[in-house]
């Protein structure tokens, strides 16, 4: 544990913090690195980071919840590729926001033991990520790899399959499609969310070697690669599945495997895992910076700006994030989780694409090397308030309104410890933040 003589305090204190960094004094000819968060991210290592995160475990359970909202062959895969084009404007939208406002911000084991199993490898992610952000960017490299393969395994056999003549599912693929107006937005809730992750890369704009280029660039290549990724996947699955089948299915990917990949159809579910492992290390290493930044301008606890003095990792953040994700693995049902965390999601979507537009009239002097058609926003906040309001004018239930209260909830968080800054929060937090800091062996960032 850090000593506290090994600190020297600045004058001044933020929250009762220690304001400079362990080993400050510096060694002569030894090169001082600033406690703050490095740029070690290239552009592979961003189209990784987008490909890895988007390519998780949707791909593989939500084809058979986006069939069911839409009722056909046909209508399913119109919704994969319009999930793939809003996914790409709305990427492109919050590309404007990062370059204008360079800020990161098989057989079924009984649930406890997969329980267990999840939190134990949230843990590990949390771990690997606090202790190298270069680490954390080799993972990721390869799980995104990993996953890109068994895509590659299951596009090519559907294409033999196809070839051997298996269009039978593709014949009047439109008739008996859902119309519902709350059924097509469930359908796309569901598609979405297997494209979760095209908006990660804003959150690590400052550890971006030039964001300027590198991020739309990581856009435009990444996301459209996992759009035609993700639709070629579904004609694969339609090759040797029948809409029924494939509702019937209880795990859609390894259906597939079983069907087509026997004798060596155990590495469907293998490489499952690491898709699913590597899309919850990108949204580890995006969210956690995500958390830091908000503490850093304010918005959340001083401790969680706070940078590891050893790895230069945004630790308590990092460690917040995963125990939040820790309480995510208790609920069972992981469609209603979907459900009800897509419409927080997009209500937030919605709100940040409305700022976009607001800023270009308000905000008129702020540089925007990236600047997007306002049609693009505008389209984005159209379809984001028809993805919040038609699953609740189709099918309201309560879920949704708690959900709602939960969210405004957070104003009364907000006024006392943000917008007020009272002082006896201040005395609150003043000893936690120095008892944490000595703990964590962390210290505030730098200013650049």
């Amino acid at each position: 544990m850090m000593d506290e003589t090994d600190l020297t305090k600045r004058k001044g204190t933020r929250n009762g913090s220690v304001t400079r960094s362990v080993g400050s004094i510096n060694k002569p000819n030894e090169e001082e690195v600033k406690v703050i968060l490095q740029k070690n991210l290239g552009l592979l290592s961003g189209i990784c980071l987008i490909v890895g995160t988007m390519i998780g475990s949707g791909i593989f359970i939500s084809p058979k919840a986006v069939l069911d909202g839409t009722g056909a062959v046909g209508p399913c895969l119109c919704v994969w590729a319009a999930c793939g084009v809003l996914a790409t404007l709305g990427a492109l939208c919050y590309a404007e926001l990062g370059t204008m406002i360079a800020k990161s911000g098989g057989c079924t084991p009984p649930v406890i033991i997969s329980k267990c199993l999840a939190a134990a490898f949230v843990f590990l992610i949390v771990l690997v990520n606090c202790l190298s952000v270069k680490l954390a960017s080799y993972v990721q490299n390869f799980f995104t790899a990993a996953k890109l393969l068994i895509i590659a395994i299951i596009v090519v056999s559907g294409i033999v399959m196809l070839a051997q003549g298996n269009t039978q599912n593709f014949k009047n693929s439109f008739e008996g499609a859902a119309t519902s107006f709350g059924a097509i937005g469930l359908a796309f809730y569901n598609g979405m969310w297997a494209f979760d992750g095209w908006n990660q890369l804003n959150f690590i704009t400052e550890e971006l070697k030039d964001p300027y280029r590198n991020l739309p660039l990581a856009i435009m290549i990444g996301i459209p690669l996992v759009s035609v990724c993700y639709v070629l996947v579904n004609v694969a699955y339609f090759s040797v599945m029948t809409p029924t089948e494939l509702l019937q299915s209880s795990a859609v990917a390894v259906t597939y495997g079983d069907r087509v990949l026997y004798p060596v159809s155990w590495l469907v579910p293998l490489f499952v895992v690491f898709s699913t492992f590597g899309a919850a290390n990108g949204s580890c290493f995006t969210a956690g910076r995500l958390i830091h930044v908000a503490g850093r301008e304010g918005h959340m606890v001083k401790i969680l700006s706070y940078i590891s003095s050893k790895y230069y990792s945004p630790a308590p953040a990092l460690i917040f994030n995963g125990i939040l994700a820790i309480f995510y693995i208790i609920p069972a049902d992981i469609n209603t989780l979907i459900n009800y965390f897509s419409f927080a999601q997009w209500l937030f979507y919605c709100l940040t694409s409305l700022s976009l537009i607001i800023m270009r009239f308000t905000r008129k002097e702020l540089k925007r090397p990236l600047k997007v058609p306002i049609i693009i926003p505008a389209v984005v906040v159209i379809v984001s308030c028809y993805l919040v309001l038609a699953p609740i004018i189709d099918k309201p239930e309560f879920e949704y309104l708690y959900c709602t209260v939960f969210i405004v909830g957070g104003l009364i968080f907000y006024y006392p410890f943000v917008h007020r800054k009272f002082s006896w929060t201040r005395r609150v937090m003043r000893p936690i933040t120095m008892h944490l800091q000595l703990l964590m062996e962390v210290v505030p960032p730098e200013i650049e």
